[in-house]
């Protein structure tokens, strides 16, 4: 039987209206005296008024440049061993978050995450997504320890831009798509794997039933159990995918064409979970499930998810540049290739193209 590593939860995860003011003493708990804040200007300003006054602990911070990248950890990673802190607090999305677990597998310090946005599992996960410094995708990192402490004040997470909510659940509904591709032909499963593949399920189900109601609470400003509901299903059910899955919970087809398409300079506007939800139609298209495509596309529609290149800032179907997207795709390395089948360039811009026209016809 197969070895699955299991990273299933952070240490302790609170969700709680007014939480982070029991942030020293949870801080306190973990023997913390010193500590290291790294946040950006939007995030600081969207978490700053429920930033709680630290009497017993020194903190500094640091205000990072933009990307996940190699530079940028290093830079982190310095700050921590000149300043010499107990623990690093991540305040922010994606990005400031997998910066900060990077910098602390580096430096060997433990970690608190507070998400201020709904828009991924980073919070979650022991994992960074790591970029160059121009945004491209390089690759991502496995981390032995999650966090310390992950703290969610919800009505950070409500005051938000909608896109940042929309592409979150663009992001996590690849979770069944391409959990099920590996985990649903096996004929056996580990107690891990079935965990995995339920939750997988459970992402994709809460997101169609609650994430228009959700999105209304984010327009309106008023919290509701929906909102509550989803924004969970992309930070903690979504993580459980992973984390109990391992490997065969984490990334395949959408999550590859996501990384091809950041060649595309075109896209760098467009958030991660947007490209991957595009994605998410493309693996469907290689897989030949049209019906499924029919099925989830309302949703799409309804929720403003992008379905095409057009949508993603594309404007002309360059086939020299879709070429160059696949290539990235598909390189040996790449998740794309645990779909069955032989995946080829030309078999991913084939599947683009033939998407595009659907998308088209659909339109007229």
């Amino acid at each position: 039987m197969e070895t699955i590593s299991i990273h299933g939860a952070p240490s302790e995860y609170v969700l709680q209206e007014g939480i982070l003011q029991q942030l020293e003493v949870k801080l306190l708990d973990r023997g913390f005296s010193k500590i290291l804040v790294v946040h950006g200007k939007k995030s600081w300003e969207a978490a700053q008024s429920y930033w709680p006054t630290l009497s017993e602990i020194e903190s500094v911070e640091y205000s990072y440049n933009g990307e996940c990248s190699l530079s940028e950890i290093e830079k982190v990673s310095k700050v921590i061993m000149e300043e010499v802190v107990d623990a690093v607090i991540g305040v922010g999305g994606g990005k400031i978050l997998d910066l900060v677990k990077s910098s602390c597998h580096q430096t060997h310090t433990p970690f608190v995450l507070i998400p201020t946005l709904a828009s991924n599992c980073s919070p979650w996960t022991p994992i960074s997504v790591i970029y160059d410094d121009t945004g491209a995708f390089v690759r991502f990192d496995l981390y032995p320890k999650s966090a310390s402490l992950v703290l969610i004040e919800p009505q950070i997470l409500l005051h938000v831009p909608l896109n940042m909510l929309i592409a979150g659940i663009g992001d996590t509904l690849a979770k069944w798509y391409e959990a099920d591709v590996q985990i649903g032909a096996m004929k056996q499963k580990q107690a891990a794997l079935e965990i995995s593949h339920y939750t997988a399920k459970l992402c994709k189900d809460y997101l169609l039933n609650h994430s228009e109601r959700a999105i209304e609470a984010a327009r309106t400003g008023i919290l509701n159990e929906d909102f509550i509901k989803v924004a969970e299903t992309i930070i903690m059910i979504g993580g459980m995918v992973g984390g109990f899955g391992d490997h065969y919970g984490r990334v395949a087809g959408a999550h590859a064409n996501h990384n091809g398409l950041t060649v595309l300079e075109e896209t760098h506007y467009a958030l991660h979970g947007e490209k991957v939800a595009y994605g998410i139609l493309v693996q469907l298209v290689l897989e030949d499930k049209w019906k499924e495509i029919d099925k989830i596309l309302p949703f799409y529609q309804k929720i403003n998810l992008p379905s095409s290149l057009k949508n993603l800032g594309v404007e002309t179907l360059d086939e020299e540049k879709l070429m160059q997207a696949a290539e990235k795709a598909v390189v040996p390395e790449e998740t794309i290739h645990i779909l069955p089948g032989e995946i080829s360039e030309e078999s991913v811009v084939q599947a683009m193209l033939k998407l595009e026209e659907k998308i088209r016809l659909l339109s007229i």
